[in-house]
């Protein structure tokens, strides 16, 4: 299948990056290259580096970007390895940073992949296939009705949680769950049919199985962190999420680098000697434009932040 993944809010994140002409660039996901693309058509002799941990994106965005590949270095890693691969690579800081977290639509269209409940496919969802981790499959052979109900509650915030992990614990008694198929009809048998008008009801079940596999909220925060720590001051971070676990995480992670002193309030003068590492460039979300949320449907959930790295001797 080709890889087409529409960019969200594409002149936005552009904007919010700031690029300069020579400075030193990082998507951390890659894709097929939609705004790693636009990046490096405003590079002269800068450079990005293109990461993913999906092999076949990875493969798509060295197609797209073939024009300018002299400006780009690709790496096949997770985002989580930033001050490793930047090591690597001798790279100390960079001026901008750009992490697109989340699912592509690619990923969820290709039939093979499991991420999708309206495609019959094996249960595998890992974002990384070479990865020697369980997959959905293996999670839902393995783990116990509380452990199920736990990860589905936390990480697809449904509230049928409990009777839709208690369904899987009975239904694999009888036969392996092994498919996308086998798994939304245990779910439309455990979630009643009142709740099931508004959305999928495996649509929240099948983000919380993506989420264990591949870890992605355990190493969110940390990797944040990273980011910040290796822009130039001046530099820009921008993060485009799409759902709320992921948004709470930027917000807090956000908030507290940019915090400055940290004495207890009732002090007349700070001797914590604490100071921002970061500002604030929208407080507030962007959001997709009505546009382009019509014709983009995944633009509808994204949130684009931006911060900027201030130096060590801000006040």
């Amino acid at each position: 299948m080709e890889f087409q993944h529409t960019p969200v809010l594409l002149q936005e994140t552009l904007k919010g990056l700031r690029i300069r002409e020579d400075g030193t660039y990082v998507d951390c996901t890659v894709g097929g290259g939609g705004h790693s693309k636009e990046i490096v058509k405003a590079l002269t002799n800068g450079r990005l580096i293109a990461i993913d941990q999906d092999v076949e994106a990875l493969d798509a965005a060295k197609v797209n970007l073939a024009p300018w590949a002299e400006h780009v270095r690709f790496v096949h890693a997770n985002f989580k390895d930033l001050d490793h691969i930047l090591d690597d690579l001798a790279i100390d800081r960079v001026d901008g940073i750009l992490m697109d977290i989340g699912v592509s639509s690619y990923q969820l269209d290709q039939g093979d992949r499991g991420f999708s409940y309206h495609q019959e496919a094996e249960l595998d969802m890992r974002m990384d296939r070479s990865a020697e981790i369980p997959t959905a499959k293996d999670i839902l052979r393995s783990y116990s009705k509380e452990d199920l109900s736990r990860i589905i509650y936390d990480y697809g915030e449904d509230r049928w949680a409990d009777r839709i992990a208690e369904f899987i614990v009975q239904a694999r008694k009888t036969r392996p769950i092994e498919s996308t198929g086998d798994l939304v009809d245990i779910i439309k048998r455990a979630v009643p049919k009142g709740a099931r008008m508004d959305k999928h009801p495996a649509r929240q079940v099948f983000q919380a199985l993506r989420i264990e596999v591949n870890h992605e909220l355990d190493v969110l925060e940390e990797t944040l962190q990273k980011a910040v720590d290796r822009l130039e001051v001046g530099g820009r971070l921008c993060v485009i999420d799409f759902h709320s676990l992921e948004d709470r995480i930027v917000k807090k992670a956000f908030k507290k680098m940019a915090t400055g002193c940290i004495c207890p309030p009732d002090f007349p003068v700070c001797v914590c000697g604490h100071r921002p590492e970061i500002q604030w460039i929208n407080r507030k979300p962007i959001e997709a434009s009505p546009e382009e949320a019509a014709s983009n449907p995944r633009a509808r959930s994204a949130k684009l932040r931006i911060v900027e790295k201030l130096g060590d001797n801000n006040g």
